[in-house]
């Protein structure tokens, strides 16, 4: 009788013929002077961004970059006030995105923290547990079940090694491996592929275990390549950013010429100078948006935050804008769409019957069917590693419990395992009973061919199990052949092929589709984004996930074929395919920069290091966060902590939401500008009291217009954000239309104003009240902007049953403040304000409701042009 044969111990590991105890490895000083030399075994990663670089970058913002210097200026000036005013808000938003990137940078090192493997190396003839990174060229690695591959090796030992490299390849079927000894000369040193004496950095083990000479560390392994090519690559630069910048520097022209030629009118005509330089100043203030970078900063920064709440991370903000104008979605199949666990998807017996576990659920398998399933079990490992394996005990404790006999029976033990070979794709088992007798149950599983030639079959067998299985295949499957046969006597053969099998079916394996994804699909297709799967996997599977996911799997377009396609034949066919097979890594690339040459923008998802390329070539990447690799994390501007596809369309829809809502706030401060900037100029032209100096301007636009703005951040999405096609990424932020309707509510703002203010100052109002009852009027007046502005595509009434904490915060706060500047009598003397009676105060109210009245009859004239 042989020994029980169990998986081996990591620390106890001993090698067959001519064994490990002969393998002394690397010793200590030569470990130390390589890992000088060579340096660390990790991965490339771009410099950490600190709060300090984080501000740098923040600060450099054209505006932002004013709104400090301009508070530095009045400093200077001796304007204490006004320049601590300008001087806070600054500040306060530079501290708004130092604290939302900080907070990403965060999740990513502990990201990476997780994903970092330790390593049992032989030194100086001993075994000894390192720190991965400190692994090096030469080192021999001890690997066993369950361990991850510190780095690229080559295989002196195997013992039915099997490897997990989907990291790598994109494919979860683990793949095997033999030792360097046993390959035959020039090998292909490449990841997949059956029978190789390879391993590779960030791949599992999944079976058996064996020795490893280190060939390749850190940036010098196939990750590394990977991670070193994407540092020559460029992100996409933010275009509504870039679209903000050319806006700001119109408005900034515009607002210094306008407050050069006033500064010289009001010398001029009043004298004065000093004067005439802080009315130049007031005006200049109230035509330049200082407040526009900052409101893009806290909606974007905002949005990141809204966002990772749904377990989506933005490692770049600005990123979340492009959502919305995705025109294609590339995604991954192995992983992405699928959850990378194999399933047991359907049991066929010998006699043709079929039966699908997933049919019904709640249920025992018929007999015939638990006995195929627990001989799949017997002929697993007892703590399976590989996906397939684990499907079999799955099923077992699912859907086996009142079966009788077993793995887990007291009165069995495993007495010998045959493990796979190149010559035969079957593995067998051989349980013995404790309780006496002398049988031997053998369980095999294995390739079909493999299992009917273990089990004799006929010529006509042979056929009709070659249809059974092809029918499977056609269905996506993975298919193993399972027999059992039974041996008396101690003696076991050398060969699997001496025992009596007798066949007892088929199993189909299955990588399932995530249950999301069809509806998530289905969202993208209203949403006007068409969704691409590119799979390094073959094309009937392709097929079937993609039909199971809703997509087109008509036209599919493999790799040997996009091979032989120039760049223009391939710009012409991705119009076209919607699924792409065997795909190797650097054909995704290729396959995003067509679709970007043709005018696309394109989200690419991914987990793996193969995808990472594609990821950073796309306008915008995602990549997994739960099971992804640092290269493809660092490679993406968005992750999914939760590894759900589904999560992509949340993600879509927040960056159609975010957009909409930014172009309400931007279209809502410009109509604010036209009232404020024409109450600057209008005394200036007429030779009438100045109403506003610089104070009062900082304090309308760095007080009312931001907080008023996260209204419109927290507004809830239109209700055709989702039922209509991507915005152009080339469409300006200030539209004809959003212009036109700028315009309009500022020219009804102002000549109200202008009104109040004419007949105030014939009524004989001292100077002071009229100043006060202009702010008051003017205040309420942006209130009732606000409440015009929530909505494009639905009336007032609509809008205010949708929910809005922001807006009563901003209410009850602006209220706060005017009551401030009316009652406390510093605020009273630093505005200059004089008192205001009840009369004056209902005027003010009925100033901001006029222009809501107003401005709601004449949004239906508007309402397709703001839509379209």
């Amino acid at each position: 009788m042989q020994q029980l044969m169990e998986a081996p111990s990591l620390e106890n590991t001993q090698s067959g013929a001519g064994g490990s105890e002969s393998l002394r490895g690397l010793s200590e000083t030569e470990a130390q002077a390589r890992l000088l030399a060579e340096g660390p075994n990790e991965l490339p990663r771009s410099s950490r961004r600190t709060p300090f670089r984080i501000a740098l970058e923040v600060i450099r913002e054209p505006m932002l970059a004013l709104l400090l210097g301009g508070g530095v200026v009045y400093l200077l000036l001796g304007n204490l006030e006004e320049a601590l005013i300008l001087l806070a808000f600054g500040t306060m938003s530079i501290g708004i995105t130092i604290i939302q990137e900080t907070r990403t940078e965060r999740v990513l090192e502990a990201l990476r923290d997780l994903t970092s493997p330790r390593a049992l190396v032989i030194r100086g003839g001993e075994r000894k547990r390192i720190a991965g990174r400190e692994v090096v060229r030469g080192d021999l690695v001890v690997l066993g079940e369950g361990d991850r591959v510190p780095a690229d090796a080559r295989l002196l030992e195997s013992r039915d090694l099997q490897s997990d490299e989907s990291l790598l390849t994109g494919e979860s079927v683990p793949v095997r491996k033999i030792a360097a000894g046993e390959a035959p000369p020039l090998t292909e040193h490449r990841p997949g592929g059956d029978d190789l004496p390879f391993l590779f950095s960030g791949s599992l083990i999944v079976r058996g275990s064996g020795i490893g000479e280190v060939l390749a560390t850190g940036p010098r392994s196939e990750i590394g390549k990977i991670g070193h090519s994407l540092s020559s690559m460029e992100a996409e630069p933010p275009r509504l950013q870039a679209q903000m910048r050319r806006v700001v520097r119109i408005f900034a022209m515009v607002g210094g010429a306008v407050s050069v030629a006033s500064v010289l009118l009001y010398g001029l005509l009043r004298g004065g100078w000093l004067d005439a330089v802080l009315a130049g100043i007031a005006l200049g203030m109230s035509m330049l948006p200082e407040e526009f970078p900052v409101v893009l900063t806290i909606f974007l920064a905002m949005g990141a935050w809204r966002i990772s709440q749904a377990r989506v991370l933005t490692r770049r903000a600005a990123a979340i804008e492009t959502l919305g104008s995705a025109t294609i979605l590339c995604t991954d199949k192995t992983g992405t769409l699928t959850e990378n666990r194999m399933t047991v998807a359907e049991l066929r017996l010998e006699d043709g019957r079929r039966l699908r576990p997933a049919s019904n659920p709640e249920t025992d398998l018929p007999a015939a069917f638990a006995d195929l399933v627990e001989t799949g079990v017997l002929a697993s490992a007892q703590v399976p590693f590989d996906p397939m394996e684990i499907a079999f005990h799955k099923l077992r404790r699912e859907r086996l419990s009142k079966h009788k006999g077993g793995l887990d029976r007291p009165n069995w033990e495993l007495v010998h395992a045959y493990p796979l070979r190149p010559g035969l794709l079957a593995m067998s088992n051989v349980w013995r009973s404790t309780g006496g007798g002398g049988n031997l149950l053998v369980a095999a599983k294995g390739a079909p061919e493999a299992i009917a030639a273990l089990c004799h079959l006929s010529a006509r067998e042979m056929m009709v199990l070659q249809g059974l299985v092809e029918a499977m295949a056609a269905e996506g499957l993975r298919v193993l052949g399972v027999a059992r046969a039974f041996h008396r006597g101690s003696d076991l053969p050398d060969n699997q092929h001496d025992f009596q099998f007798e066949f007892l079916g088929l199993v189909g394996l299955t990588d399932p589709l995530r249950a999301r994804v069809p509806e998530a699909v289905s969202d993208c297709r209203s949403a006007g984004i068409k969704v691409m799967m590119i799979t390094g996997d073959y094309p009937a599977t392709a097929k079937v996930i993609a039909r199971q996911a809703g997509l087109d799997a008509e036209s599919i377009v493999t790799g040997s074929e996009m091979q032989a396609l120039g760049d223009d034949e391939l710009a012409l066919r991705v119009k076209t395919a919607t699924v792409f097979a065997r795909i190797m890594p650097e054909q995704k690339l290729r396959i995003v920069s067509a679709l970007k040459s043709s005018g696309e923008i394109v989200a690419m998802t991914g987990d793996g290091v193969n995808d990472a390329p594609s990821l950073k070539a796309a306008n915008i990447g995602i990549a997994m966060g739960g099971r992804g690799t640092d290269v493809a994390r660092e490679a993406s501007s968005i992750v999914l902590l939760d590894d759900d596809f589904g999560s992509i369309v949340k993600a879509v829809r927040l960056g159609r939401r975010i957009f909409d809502n930014l172009r309400k706030a931007i279209g809502f401060i410009f109509a604010v500008h036209v009232p404020i900037a024409g109450l600057s100029l209008l005394p200036l032209l007429f030779g009438l009291p100045i109403l506003f100096g610089p104070i009062h301007i900082a304090f309308l636009e760095m007080v009312i217009d931001p907080v008023c703005s996260l209204v419109f951040e927290a507004e809830s999405e239109e209700d055709d954000v989702m039922r209509r096609p991507p915005r152009n990424p080339d469409s300006p932020l200030f539209s004809g239309a959003l212009i036109g309707w700028g315009l309009i509510q500022g020219i009804v703002a102002f000549a109200l104003l202008a009104g109040i203010y004419i007949v105030a100052l014939r009524q004989g109002m001292a100077e002071n009240e009229v100043r006060a009852l202009m702010f008051f009027s003017l205040v309420l007046t942006i209130a009732g902007l606000i409440f015009v502005n929530r909505s494009f595509s639905a009336s007032i009434l609509t809008a205010l049953n949708r929910p809005n904490r922001s807006l009563m915060i901003v209410v009850v706060a602006v209220a706060s403040m005017l009551a401030g500047t009316l009652l406390w009598p510093f605020a009273t003397s630093l505005f200059r304000f004089g008192p205001l009676h009840l009369d004056d105060l209902a005027m003010t109210f009925a100033a901001g409701f006029v222009v809501l009245a107003g401005l709601e009859l004449l949004k239906p004239l508007w309402r397709e042009r703001l839509k379209a």
